[in-house]
């Protein structure tokens, strides 16, 4: 006997024991499977209070007009790196050599900008912004934030030593992030730019639960493992309804400084599909160049130190792609 003639038989089956049952043993068990129903319904509305009623309220951060998070799936991509840039790049105004051609006055006056380093297991922002010691205690108790370039940082780099592993347990990693959030005095900043650890567990979630984000931006090279989960970020945002406003496809092209042949290592064009397949926009594209790499290490990025260079002249044109897409900041 074949699989579909398996599956009919089975339904004549079920149909001649329905047959043979009166109609009062119907009518029982249709008001069963209303009642049945009617207590499952009951139970999901049950559930969806409980769960609303867990949930924290978003609380602002004191001081911070706009929070601006930088995610990616998985580690390696260029991350940290991207949110360094990107915060060198929103506080810098028309001064630094680049011809802005879309919409010139959104960067055309210094803003204050803050940065801040969730990833607790690990820190990369004091090594890149050159910044080494404890914060300092305000006069209410909380911490303020170590400043190079004009940006204010915090990390848990600063609270431990480099080479110390953070070796803790979930519950810790939460309650040092709320620390991070809320026991430090940033001032008055027009932008926090975040640095999200990778992937979408715990971190993301409490951050993205606790406060009012204006935009997540999702860092990704074009190699397909990494587009993959990248696709899950930005889905992850998307169900803890927070605006994504775009795609960074960094690592795009290699070219060689001797022959200046260009090659595409980790793939072409693959942020851009992904992009169009989630209806969002590439906000930019980083080369795979030596003097990102150098700069980060030294401490010096590139958007600072070699502000003229193309390179730079990327991250400065994703600030601007960055800033048209955040909606109004509260008044």
């Amino acid at each position: 006997m074949g699989i579909w003639q398996r599956l009919f038989s089975g339904m004549s089956l079920r149909g001649s024991v329905l047959a043979s049952w009166s109609l009062r043993d119907i009518r029982a068990f249709v008001f069963r499977r209303q009642l049945s129903g009617a207590e499952s319904e009951n139970l999901k509305q049950r559930r969806t209070q409980i769960m609303s009623r867990g949930l924290p309220k978003q609380k602002p951060i004191e001081g911070v007009k706009q929070v601006i998070v930088v995610a990616s799936g998985k580690g390696g991509v260029g991350k940290s790196t991207t949110a360094v840039n990107l915060a060198l790049a929103l506080a810098a105004n028309d001064s630094v050599g680049l011809k802005l051609t879309i919409r010139p006055q959104l960067l055309k006056e210094s803003k204050a900008i803050g940065l801040l380093d969730a990833d607790v297991y690990g820190p990369s922002v004091p090594k890149m912004m050159n910044l080494k010691g404890n914060p300092e205690l305000s006069q209410n108790n909380r911490m303020r934030p170590l400043l190079n370039y004009g940006i204010a940082c915090m990390s848990m780099g600063f609270l431990v030593e480099e080479s110390t592993p953070v070796v803790w347990r979930g519950l810790m990693v939460m309650s040092a992030v709320e620390k991070l959030l809320r026991q430090v005095d940033w001032g008055q900043l027009d932008y926090l730019v975040v640095d999200m650890p990778p992937g979408t567990g715990d971190v993301q979630l409490s951050v993205s639960q606790n406060i009012p984000i204006s935009g997540a931006v999702i860092v990704s090279t074009p190699q397909d493992i990494a587009l993959m989960d990248a696709h899950k970020g930005a889905e992850m945002f998307r169900k803890v309804h927070v605006p994504v406003l775009g795609l960074i496809q960094n690592m795009s092209v290699f070219q060689c400084p001797k022959c200046k042949h260009k090659t595409h290592i980790f793939g072409a064009d693959g942020a851009k599909r992904l992009a169009q397949s989630l209806g969002l926009d590439v906000l930019g594209d980083i080369p795979l160049h030596l003097s990102i790499r150098e700069a980060s290490d030294r401490g010096q990025p590139v958007v600072f130190s070699q502000p003229e260079s193309d390179e730079a002249k990327v991250y400065l044109r994703i600030a601007v792609e960055v800033v048209r897409r955040l909606p109004p900041p509260p008044e």
